[in-house]
């Protein structure tokens, strides 16, 4: 009898174990799912609208034009309007982001972790901006799988975050992102992000994102119009030196 139930006990932690295991490569299978929707283009370029809006319904207006190569190089670069014109952001590997500010005059390296102010006066803090996979920032956790979403639970590995978490619910049949809730490292709540994808050819395309910051009641809309991808964008495109309009070069 006392070997029956021996056998039991290691039977229940076998498949216990296996239960756990299971669901926790689901969650890496998901949440790399949820990464591949944004590395899938070789490259893509578009314009967009930054929209930020106060707790009155005002809104001000930027324009800008976002290049992207990969998952490692993204470029904005901002023409409207004339306050903003000639301000430009080059995100890199390893979570480094260069701003060019006119005014400065030349290109300035901010690590995503040295502070967590916003993005070019915005409701995105400069992490929300990078563009390292959340699978190599984050491990995940499926806390629920319910209707046609996903929702997972991201604790962040040592040194890869400023949030303590991010709960993210994934549409389980496309496998994008369609919202998520920020918590700072005090566990609270602080930014709800929703997102709304288009297809554009064989591509899912984030067309709008709200950055909604709770504690400002303001938030901030970025609108991705006339998108185009695999355009063969050249390397030189995302090199820091040519951040300055007057180093642009013309590629043919």
């Amino acid at each position: 009898m006392k070997k029956v139930k021996n056998t039991i006990c290691l039977l229940t932690v076998f498949i216990y174990t296996g239960l756990v295991n299971t669901i926790a490569q689901d969650a890496d299978f998901i949440l790399k799912k949820m990464d591949y929707i944004t590395i899938a283009p070789k490259d893509k370029e578009g314009k967009v609208s930054i929209i930020l809006i106060d707790k009155a319904g005002n809104e001000k207006i930027r324009e800008a034009q976002m290049l992207q190569k990969g998952m490692q190089k993204k470029l904005y670069r901002y023409t409207q309007p004339s306050s903003q014109a000639g301000i430009a952001t080059l995100t890199l590997s390893d979570s480094v982001m260069w701003l060019y500010l006119p005014v400065l005059g030349k290109p300035k390296k901010i690590s995503m972790l040295s502070n967590d102010f916003a993005f070019n006066n915005t409701d995105f803090s400069f992490e929300d901006m990078v563009t390292t996979p959340y699978a190599d920032r984050f491990i995940p956790e499926l806390i629920e799988s319910s209707g046609s979403l996903y929702v997972l639970k991201l604790v962040p590995k040592p040194g890869k975050s400023n949030y303590s978490q991010i709960i993210a619910r994934i549409n389980k049949v496309n496998g994008y992102l369609e919202s998520m809730d920020i918590y700072d490292q005090k566990g609270k709540k602080i930014k709800e992000a929703v997102y709304k994808y288009e297809k554009v050819g064989k591509y899912w395309n984030a067309s709008e994102v709200v950055m909604i910051d709770l504690e400002k009641n303001h938030r901030t809309k970025i609108l991705t119009k006339e998108v185009k991808f695999d355009q063969g964008l050249p390397d030189e495109l995302f090199l820091v030196e040519n951040l300055r309009p007057s180093n642009n070069k013309k590629v043919n």
